[in-house]
């Protein structure tokens, strides 16, 4: 058996049981805390999904409830798997023996970025100055990556944590031009943080009687944002422009999203996720 949502209301739970018996799919509701559960066959799990889409696709009137964060993803760690990535790029790296060669010709270079070398915005986000450095970006990765996951799915979720690292370092390299490098994960970080907030503010902000309070997510990221990310020798713009990225991220999602996207839409995303880190490091080997 497979838990297809958690944490539904009454009327989440009763709408999504309708669409359920509708299908002929054979389902059970169980109530845990506060919320509900909706429980399938592992078989029948793909193709509950697509009835829910198909349903909210035909209704995008019907709304479930006040706030539908209450749709998300089973229980992951997938950030702390991520952290352990970047330790093992990271000892990668040192053992090389010239980590100065592999950041002068991985960093984040504004001036190489506008010259055509793009690969540089994500081979960056795996290469840290030090322990200090990497100990913060894996504990940020961890915790935060972990929480957009819960909300998009995993593959979804690296994958908009990836574009706004990404976008980030790209639009830093726009605002520098020259004389400007950087390394670390932690504009990906802050992305992820963006996409937190994004979420929740346009989550609350479609409901009038949330209105007020959707403030309070962005409020909370632009907090995090100057607490964590304008410390001495930080990159304050790619953070900026890592968090910015991260909220548009978070609030097209939002829009667009209504329901936990089936298991292919995951898969495509991680493998995507994959490639593009995969030929970014393959052309700064082609160039070192």
């Amino acid at each position: 058996m497979d838990e297809l949502f958690e944490n539904l209301s009454q009327d989440q739970a009763n709408t999504c049981g309708l669409v359920l018996t509708s299908s002929g799919i054979v389902y059970t509701v169980r109530k845990r805390g506060k919320g509900w559960n909706i429980i399938v066959d592992k078989e029948d799990h793909e193709k509950a999904l697509t009835a829910v889409k198909v349903y909210f696709d035909d209704n995008p009137d019907v709304s479930t409830t006040n706030d539908d964060t209450g749709l998300k993803y089973p229980k992951t760690f997938t950030g702390f798997y991520v952290a352990f990535i970047l330790l093992v790029s990271h000892i990668a790296v040192f053992m090389s023996g010239d980590v100065r060669a592999f950041h002068r010709a991985c960093g984040s270079s504004a001036a190489d970025i506008l010259h055509g070398e793009l690969y540089r915005a994500v081979t960056s986000l795996m290469l840290h100055s030090g322990a200090l450095h990497l100990a913060g970006n894996m504990a940020g990765i961890a915790v935060f990556g972990t929480c957009v996951c819960l909300i998009t799915g995993q593959g979804v979720g690296w994958l908009m944590i990836v574009l706004s690292g990404i976008l980030g370092n790209l639009l830093n390299a726009f605002f520098y031009k020259t004389g400007h490098l950087s390394v670390g994960a932690s504009t990906a970080v802050f992305g992820a943080i963006g996409i937190l907030a994004g979420y929740n503010f346009f989550s609350k902000f479609r409901s009038p009687d949330q209105r007020i309070k959707a403030w309070l997510p962005l409020g909370g990221g632009l907090a995090l944002l100057g607490l964590l990310g304008s410390g001495e020798n930080s990159d304050i713009g790619a953070h900026f422009f890592g968090f910015i990225f991260g909220i548009l991220l978070g609030v097209f999602y939002a829009y667009f999203i209504r329901y936990p996207l089936p298991e292919k839409y995951q898969v495509n995303c991680t493998v995507l996720s994959l490639c593009i880190i995969v030929f970014s490091w393959m052309i700064a080997f082609n160039a070192m």
